[in-house]
């Protein structure tokens, strides 16, 4: 399934707002964070974000720019996006320059940024709920699920977090699950296919012409 697509299957079950709640969700300090269970700490600050986002008329009017400023400033940080881009590149991110490397980060980071800032800006009445935690799960690799629920059938949401070592360790997110597509997963498969026709130079000028025309007033 290609990019377009999932959105397209997505925002017909309402699943943006959930998506933009989630993703902002991470806007709590990782010294908090790591002191919790990781269920926990995905319940508290989910609501903590879905009531900032419910109280913010500027969000809830739409305003994407404030939206994105938000997103970029207080999400990313609790992002490992470094390993998310790797995992979303496959193989050939290995073979990259670290300029390419950088250069893939960027656009990648640019385009996600603005797709989630628009799925946030569309939170309306929407709680999220935390099902029990799976034991014996690796930290480098840990599922939280949960369900969001609002109008219409419940949606599934789920997070692939790591906790990070030494001081100032907390968990971090790297990939998501919406309604059973892992966003890694969907867009390595568009990413192989760009880098097959054309290299990591072809995907990087894919990216940046996406972002050129995202960036253009609807």
């Amino acid at each position: 399934m290609d990019t377009s697509s999932l959105f397209s299957v997505v925002r017909r079950r309402h699943w943006l707002a959930a998506t933009g709640a989630l993703l902002f969700a991470a806007w709590a300090g990782p010294a908090l964070a790591n002191e919790e269970a990781p269920d926990a700490f995905i319940q508290r600050i989910t609501n903590d974000s879905l009531n900032a986002i419910k109280s913010d008329k500027a969000l809830r009017s739409g305003d994407l720019q404030k939206v994105m400023q938000l997103v970029d400033g207080q999400l990313m940080q609790h992002v490992n996006f470094r390993r998310m881009t790797a995992l979303a590149t496959g193989p050939a991110w290995r073979t990259a320059t670290p300029e390419q490397q950088k250069r893939l980060q960027d656009e990648f980071k640019t385009l996600l940024v603005r797709t989630y800032a628009g799925a946030l800006s569309q939170v309306t009445d929407q709680v999220v709920v935390v099902k029990p935690l799976r034991r014996g799960q690796d930290d480098k690799n840990l599922v939280v699920n949960t369900e969001v629920r609002g109008k219409g059938d419940p949606i599934q949401l789920d997070y692939r977090l790591e906790k990070t070592p030494g001081q100032g360790a907390g968990w971090m997110i790297f990939d998501l699950n919406v309604l059973g597509v892992w966003l890694v997963e969907n867009y390595r498969n568009q990413f192989t296919k760009e880098i097959n026709a054309g290299g990591i130079d072809a995907l990087i000028a894919s990216l940046a012409a996406r972002n050129k025309t995202n960036a253009k007033p609807a």
